[in-house]
């Protein structure tokens, strides 16, 4: 506790007089640890371009002594602990989360830019999503296997064991949450490792979970790099039994390539490419309030926003020109300003990526209506930001609907009949999310029956609440986080079958 009260004043310190934050411990087995073959690493202000924060990062030998600590903990004080106990540490966690949720939100916005008005609004509900997993720890019980009265059958639903969690840069205390709720709710110890960019929060997570009490070793945080690095080898380790991972579709083949070896098991959140579908009957004003809410919502780093919005040919006109409009009504700036809509991107790499594909609409035809480069002025200098931009005119064939940009880029693209719509919503490798806006209910029920994501939206979008599974189809995805699924992959089935009579026939006899 005395450590965790001095790592936390440090960082308030260094955040009141304008010093860098110092976050220079890993959390292992209850403790703050210095890193043994890892060390600091500077957190950059994507605002600014400038160092806001020092960070530890951790490497293999760190990893080691986490998931050694979490094995412990699972065969030890954690894995005997009753669930409605687990539970009860659980909520002591969540109610601490909301209480320290104005902190979390600003240190993810310092960390990866978010516009602080973002960032307050979810982590200011991560809280209730702890609660609801609290609810499901002592309610995974078996069932019982009807056969005949000389034998008794019986399942029950046992924690996987050792989860190794990898994070995103984009939301670290959301995508914490989805993971560290089930995993900790089913019973599991966990090592988390979240992206090097963005690792503050969720060692300021790590100060909570002390202060609820969880035993040593239940939850680990060591930041690290990826390939060759912390990630690696948490990936290839047989002490570990889980991966849960939110990133890349490439980065998750190549954690399976090397998980493979282990035979762990692999839970995925990939990317997603979602058509937001406007209909000529939509209430209009509705919809684009929506569309263009979602298009430049983190500042469109996110894999569930409707990035391709599919516009019926009889409003098509009349959309893109809302579109325009509302672009220009966007107020980007500095994330801890209340009055900033949107902030910069979360590192100059993600920023001269979305440049690259705004060049490439442009070389394939698309229409610039709006947008299409790098923020300019004095307060900006540093910093990674990109006006939020509009294509018309776009071809479903063009790398930018096809591919995910990860940057404030909309793309329009026509469509006639409920054929096409559905037929241009599918053309995707991706299956995550997808919207649609009618007003006509047999249409809306038709309409999403055929759309091949895991969640569809109708008549709203991003609506995402911990009891509705999120998780996607085709190329975005294994498994579901959140609802009651979200526990499936964190548990296994154990069946045993009981002998009412103790008879076993000689099988020799004659």
């Amino acid at each position: 506790m005395k450590a965790a009260a001095a790592e936390r004043a440090t960082g308030e310190a260094a955040a009141a007089d304008g010093a860098l934050a110092r976050y220079e411990h890993l959390y292992i087995n209850g403790a703050w640890v210095t890193p043994e073959d890892g060390g600091l690493m500077e957190s950059l202000d994507p605002s600014t371009g400038r160092p806001w924060a020092m960070v530890a990062f951790g490497g293999k030998r760190d990893i080691d002594r986490a998931v050694a600590a979490a094995r412990a903990a699972f065969e030890g004080p954690w894995g005997r602990m009753p669930p409605h106990e687990r539970a009860a540490l659980l909520r002591r966690f969540a109610d601490l989360y909301q209480a320290a949720a104005p902190r979390l939100a600003e240190v993810e916005s310092r960390d990866n830019g978010r516009a602080h008005r973002e960032s307050r609004a979810d982590a200011g509900s991560h809280h209730q999503a702890y609660h609801w997993f609290a609810s499901l720890a002592d309610k995974q019980g078996g069932r019982t296997i009807p056969l005949d009265a000389s034998v008794h059958a019986y399942t029950e639903r046992l924690p996987i064991g050792v989860v190794g969690a990898i994070t995103p840069w984009n939301v670290p205390l959301m995508a914490a949450c989805w993971k560290l709720g089930p995993a900790l709710a089913a019973g599991c110890t966990v090592v988390l490792k979240p992206a090097e960019l963005t690792s503050c929060s969720s060692l300021e997570l790590a100060r909570l979970f002390e202060e609820a009490g969880f035993p040593p070793g239940v939850v680990n945080i060591v930041p690290g790099y990826g390939a060759g690095g912390a990630g690696d080898h948490l990936v290839t380790h047989p002490g570990v039994d889980k991966i849960t991972f939110t990133g890349e579709g490439a980065t998750a083949k190549e954690i399976l390539r090397r998980g493979a070896d282990t035979l762990k098991k692999f839970t995925f959140e990939l990317g997603g490419k979602a058509p937001h579908i406007l209909f000529a009957d939509a209430d209009l004003e509705q919809a684009i309030n929506a569309a263009t809410g979602s298009a430049w919502a983190l500042c469109g780093q996110s894999c569930a926003l409707g990035s391709r919005v599919l516009v019926e040919r009889a409003v098509y006109d009349q959309v893109a020109e809302a579109f325009a409009a509302r672009a220009a009504k966007v107020r980007v700036g500095r994330p801890l300003d209340e009055a900033t809509h949107m902030g910069p991107q979360a590192s100059a790499v993600q920023r001269d990526k979305t440049l690259s594909y705004i060049a490439r609409g442009n070389e394939e035809g698309a229409r610039l209506i709006v947008g299409g480069a790098a923020v300019e002025g004095p307060e900006f200098d540093g910093g990674y930001y990109v006006q939020p931009t509009v294509f018309a005119d776009v071809a479903n064939d063009m790398a930018i609907a096809r591919d995910e940009i990860f940057g404030p880029v909309a793309a329009l693209i026509p469509f006639e009949g409920e054929d096409e719509a559905v037929a241009l919503a599918n053309d995707t490798a991706y299956g995550l999310t997808a919207g649609l806006w009618t007003q006509d209910l047999g249409r809306a029920h038709r309409t999403a029956a055929r759309i091949r994501a895991g969640v569809v939206w109708v008549n709203t979008y991003r609506y995402l609440r911990w009891s509705i599974p999120y998780g996607g189809f085709k190329a975005s995805g294994w498994g579901r986080e959140n609802g009651l699924e979200a526990l499936e992959p964190y548990l296994e089935t154990r069946a045993t079958v009981i002998s009412t009579t103790g008879a076993f026939p000689d099988a020799y006899a004659q």
